[in-house]
């Protein structure tokens, strides 16, 4: 983990303000299910395979979701390697997911040695798990990134649009296991069937207003696919 920065008032109030608008989307998500599991995704996007679908084919939990960026997957890119709670964030409710403090608005160099086996933190707990932390499990670098859990899968693909333009395609699989693991079955179900989609809609739109940013002070850039992790 990196030293988050620590809020101020003004932005406790901000988060404090995000949170209030976001509660009837967490309190009435589960009547518009069907239609929030494909949030901004076309049907295509909806049908293509991504990295990890094979790994929980019993999922319980399968949404696809996307945005549509003005800026290049390789200035999209670098705003997903670096999330993580108490890294740079989740660019979304910063009081619920990144413990009040802000998510980062610049890319942060020391947090982009990204490897297979990298922890991602969900909480601020001192030693990651694989209860309290996704693993990075394989990428192509400014393409797509598969992050694991025993219980769940979090993908995302990054392919051009237009000349200059990104779109983000994420992919959640989570699998509640009522036999094995009850409590954190039920912690999925509220954390997933209730909060995911206001949360993820909102870092959705966190990376576009920061990548679209900094793509229109760089201007448009260039760079050949990298390397592949496995």
């Amino acid at each position: 983990m990196t030293a988050a920065a620590r809020p101020t008032w003004r932005q406790i109030a901000a988060e404090l303000g995000n949170v209030a608008h976001d509660v009837p989307a967490f309190m009435t998500a589960p009547l518009y299910r069907r239609w929030h599991l494909r949030w901004g995704a076309t049907p295509a996007e909806i049908a293509a395979a991504l990295p990890g679908d094979a790994l929980l084919p019993r999922a319980q939990y399968r949404s696809t979701r996307a945005i549509t960026i003005d800026a290049t997957p390789h200035a999209v890119w670098p705003w997903l390697v670096q999330v993580g709670c108490l890294r740079a964030g989740f660019y979304s409710n910063d009081l619920l997911d990144n413990l009040g403090h802000p998510s980062a608005t610049t890319i942060l160099p020391e947090l982009h040695d990204l490897q297979v086996g990298n922890w991602v933190p969900m909480s601020p707990a001192a030693t990651p798990t694989d209860r309290t932390a996704f693993k990075v499990h394989s990428f192509e670098e400014n393409a797509w990134l598969l992050w694991t859990k025993p219980d769940s899968t979090w993908a995302w693909r990054l392919s051009p649009a237009g000349a200059s333009g990104t779109r983000l395609i994420t992919r959640i699989r989570a699998v509640y296991d009522w036999q094995h693991h009850p409590l954190t079955a039920l912690l999925g179900v509220v954390l997933l069937e209730f909060g995911d989609f206001a949360m993820l809609r909102r870092m959705l739109r966190g990376i576009k207003t920061r990548a679209e940013s900094l793509a229109g002070e760089a201007g448009p850039a260039a760079r050949p696919a990298g390397r592949i992790g496995r």
